[in-house]
Parts: structure tokens; C-alpha cells; sequence
């Protein structure tokens, strides 16, 4: 037996779908939508977003995802203007121990950890 992957749920806030446009404007695609819960791929990462809005749990809920270019990703979502579109929050590229990262803020107010 092995394990394969993990899909996590990440909830939506009261905008669902807000949220699901964004995520398809950072690129991913719909693999399957049920109506209150939508699966989310690119590049063979994979999510799930929920229709959930309890602040409380979304504004404690993090992700990391790994990335092959910080700075590219940070380029990329700022030109398209992705933070003034969605009312998402981002951090300009920084060093850490583990790797360079971009976080996202999104609009549930989970933390998402682009790390390069």
C-alpha cells in the first residue's frame, strides 16, 4: 500500500464563487464540481475547495506548495493584477530557512505558502 497524495479542503469563505475564479486565474482547472465542493489540479497539485466560511478556522489554515520560481510567481500574479481583481493580500518574495517564498492570502483569508 502506498499513499498517493493528499487533497486537502480548503474552504471557500462567503464568496464561493469569488474564490473559484481565482483559483482558475492562479491557473488551476476544474477537475469536478458537485456544487458545494469543486476539485482543483495544476501541475498534478491538487485541492479542494469547499463551500465553508467560518473565518475563524480559514483565518488559522495554511498551505504550502512548492514552486519552481518565486519571483516568477510573484511577477506573474501581480501584473495580472490579482490582488487589485480579488481583494487577495500577497508578500513580495522573501528568504526563509525552508526556501523563498510568496504567500497569498485568499479570500477566505487562508494563508497560502508559494515556496520556490
Amino acid at each position: 500500500m502506498n499513499i498517493l497524495s493528499i487533497e486537502p479542503f480548503v474552504p471557500s469563505g462567503s464568496n464561493f464563487e469569488g474564490s473559484k475564479q481565482f483559483f482558475q486565474a492562479l491557473g488551476f482547472q476544474i477537475n469536478w464540481d458537485t456544487g458545494d465542493y469543486v476539485g482543483f489540479e495544476r501541475d498534478g497539485c491538487k485541492f479542494i475547495l469547499q463551500k465553508y466560511d467560518k473565518a475563524e478556522f480559514a483565518e488559522n489554515f495554511m498551505l504550502s506548495v512548492r514552486i519552481t520560481d518565486a519571483d516568477e510567481f510573484w511577477q506573474d500574479v501581480t501584473a495580472r493584477q490579482l490582488p487589485e481583481t480579488f481583494g487577495i493580500q500577497i508578500s513580495k518574495p522573501i528568504n526563509q530557512p525552508y526556501g523563498r517564498e510568496v504567500n497569498i492570502i485568499d479570500l477566505a483569508g487562508v494563508c497560502w505558502h508559494f515556496v520556490e
